[in-house]
């Protein structure tokens, strides 16, 4: 008969505990905001990955809808391998930039045990963005040079020049009576580098990029500073971008970053 070797399981001490060291698979948390609470799941994952999709609609209804991105593209391949890239990095010609994503979370808002929305958003987030905006509801968070020179937050408006951020069409700077006074299509940014800017022409990762989905006005909690990102109701994207432009460069059109190995036509990249 082989030996059998038996062991008793004994608990360690706090102490013992506290000298190790780890990161968890997932987190949970629990805030209590002034309206709402708020649960928050964490996944302590990192992600890089280039993404197309021909489309992306969200809150759709016979009068159009929230959210309308063609040839939607996270990442891009390098045309100049002289250039550099928003990582402060250099590529080779048709290497992968990639979109970097560093702990995804889904978090729901709650009133009165109904939800009352969710958001999914990254941690830290950095890379390029590019589609044809066609519809925009949310925050896109770019500065544009003024005629001083002087750059100040840009603007989204609708079709009549109306300031909106739901179901934007253009975007550009507003006049003393809070309209556009220069504005152009949204389809004119074809790809934005979404992140904070270094100061050194590379960008930083950003905190506050998520897509929330509400029932009503949610006040979410910005990641990246003291305090509240309202989401109106309806689909709701926060899209922090690292871009300071011109409206000569607007108007022209900033070009789209190259999304596929292979040509597919012009325009695409």
């Amino acid at each position: 008969m082989s030996p059998v070797a038996l062991a008793e399981l004994e608990p360690i001490s706090e102490q013992e505990m506290s000298q190790v060291q780890g990161q968890a698979m997932m987190t949970v948390d629990h805030v209590d905001g002034v309206n709402h609470r708020f649960t928050r799941v964490t996944l302590g994952v990192d992600a890089e990955t280039r993404l197309n999709a021909d489309g992306v609609v969200m809150g759709g209804d016979d009068s159009g809808a929230d959210l309308d991105i063609k040839n939607f593209a996270l990442g891009h391949y390098v045309r100049d391998d002289t250039r550099v890239q928003i990582d402060g990095n250099t590529y080779n010609v048709d290497e992968v930039v990639p979109f970097e994503g560093v702990e995804p979370y889904l978090e729901l808002a709650e009133r009165d045990g109904q939800l009352s929305g969710f958001r999914f958003g990254l941690n830290q987030a950095r890379g390029t963005l590019s589609g044809e905006i066609a519809s925009f509801s949310g925050n896109l968070n770019l500065k544009i040079n003024d005629a001083d020179g002087n750059p100040v937050d840009a603007m989204l408006f609708d079709d009549a020049g109306v300031a909106t951020n739901h179901r934007a069409t253009q975007i550009g700077l507003a006049g003393e009576d809070g309209t556009c006074s220069q504005c152009v299509p949204l389809t004119n940014l074809l790809s934005m580098d979404i992140g904070v800017d270094n100061g050194d022409g590379t960008v930083g990762f950003t905190e506050d990029l998520f897509l929330a989905f509400q029932r009503e006005s949610v006040d979410w909690q910005d990641l990246g500073g003291p305090g509240a990102i309202q989401g109106p109701e309806g689909v709701f994207l926060n899209l922090p971008t690292s871009m300071t432009l011109d409206m000569q460069t607007l108007q022209n059109g900033v070009q789209r970053e190259r999304t596929h190995y292979v040509d597919r036509g012009t325009g695409m990249f």
